[in-house]
């Protein structure tokens, strides 16, 4: 059995569930999500496959 995990939905996920327990950290977690996507897109990470 192969499970392959996008690495996306997976941040987006755990900063979902971290707004809804800390909602402070809500500017932190968007500019980290922000920046963790931009230098994914730059440097091509999108084709790593976890599994």
């Amino acid at each position: 059995m192969n499970i392959h995990l996008s690495l996306t939905p997976v941040i987006s996920l755990i900063a979902g569930i971290l707004v809804l327990v800390m909602p402070k950290l809500l500017n932190y977690i968007v500019a980290f999500y922000l920046i963790a996507i931009g230098v994914i897109g730059i440097l091509g990470l999108h084709q790593l496959r976890l599994g």
